[in-house]
């Protein structure tokens, strides 16, 4: 009974790998589309600032704001993209010709000379919030590190008694792609596993060929691991394409093993494509399996991951909805072996969680698969 069991299985299997080896276009999209977005993504999405427009207002045009303005250009977070006149400064950021603004007033060297204190002002659109967050901070460094030097060579500090000392570790330069790249493949592994298995039982139905299924003695569970087994055997292929892909062009490390990395990845894509099989049951219609299937995998891994947004930051009623998406879990996996280097005596909790989850799908995919034609 068992090796019935399994060589139906099998059948239904080789079945499938059949229509997918004639179907060029999909396996085009499994294989090229999602090197392509991490590409696309991984370049186009950074929070880095880089060469930030600055509007220069240099009323003391002495050599000490000369060497201000320098100390901006030579971090590379910004350039200056010509001087402003006081009264232009603010009409400048809402036409967008700059988007921040430095102030340098009369007298500044002066008062450095006489030991009084001196202001400067940097003025930024805030309109986008996350880039005027992070050229604040970039500022507060690079006039920290002025004033020390300019104390230093009037000789009227010596050194400090405390000093601080500040280091991120995993990623020590703050390198936006090693934080974004890790996420971008759990999101575009969602998004393609999802997509490729919405389609499986909706194409059927459509073309009629279900009704084909009922006349054989395969069982539903037998059906619905048969249509798995072959997109499993994609998927894989598709993770080791994507992480090639991260590491080499965005140098994004592997501290982890490599065994727990595609041992995870294989439970996440159980996940992801029982949830598009499951779509495919109830919906048996390929545009709607394919906009739900948009929908039901990548806002869930966008917003509700962790990938952009911290989980301990989000309401708490929110944060117990999250416990319901594989991508939460597969997101602290993989950022863990990728830049902790984390074992499975970390990452066993979300391991346990994915295959939990992976099981509940399946067999909710096969229980609301029904052998009958309404």
């Amino acid at each position: 009974m068992r090796f019935a069991f399994w060589r139906r299985t099998g059948a239904m299997a080789h079945k499938e790998a059949l229509h997918l080896s004639r179907d060029r276009q999909a396996v085009y999209m499994a294989l090229g589309m999602p090197v392509l977005l991490l590409a696309l993504f991984g370049y186009a999405v950074t929070f880095d600032l880089q060469r930030l427009s600055l509007g220069l207002d240099d009323q003391d045009r002495s050599p000490t704001s000369w060497r201000l303005g320098q100390a901006f250009t030579a971090s590379g977070a910004f350039e200056v993209a010509g001087r402003v006149e006081p009264g232009d400064a603010e009409a400048a950021l809402r036409r967008g010709a700059v988007k921040a603004v430095l102030h340098l007033p009369r007298g500044l060297e002066r008062d450095l000379q006489r030991g009084q204190p001196a202001e400067l002002q940097l003025v930024l659109d805030g309109a986008d919030g996350n880039t005027a967050a992070i050229a604040m901070g970039y500022a507060a460094g690079i006039v920290q590190a002025e004033a020390e030097r300019i104390l230093r060579e009037a000789g009227a500090v010596g050194e400090l008694p405390i000093q601080a000392r500040v280091w991120a570790r995993f990623n020590p330069a703050m390198e936006s792609a090693k934080f974004i790249v890790p996420g971008l493949i759990a999101m575009i592994l969602a998004i393609m596993a999802v997509l490729l298995t919405a389609l499986t039982v909706a194409r059927e139905w459509e073309r009629g060929s279900m009704e084909q299924l009922f006349t054989t003695p395969v069982g539903r569970l037998e059906i619905v691991l048969g249509k798995l087994a072959p997109y499993i055997v994609l998927g894989m292929v598709q993770v080791l394409l994507v992480v090639t892909v991260g590491c080499w062009l965005f140098d994004v490390p592997i501290r982890g093993s490599l065994v727990t990395l595609f041992g995870a990845s294989a439970l996440f894509l159980a996940c992801m494509l029982g949830q598009g099989l499951l779509i495919s049951v109830l919906t048996r219609n390929q545009m709607v399996s394919v906009q739900v299937g948009m929908i039901t995998s990548m806002l869930p891994t966008l917003l509700l991951s962790g990938f952009v947004f911290p989980i301990e930051n989000m309401p708490v009623a929110l944060q117990a909805f999250t416990y319901a998406f594989p991508a939460r879990y597969f997101m602290q996996i993989i950022r863990g072996v990728m830049l902790k280097g984390s074992g499975l005596e970390a990452l066993w909790p979300q391991l346990l969680s994915l295959a939990g989850l992976a099981v509940l799908l399946v067999l909710l995919a096969t229980a609301r698969f029904r052998r009958r034609l309404a």
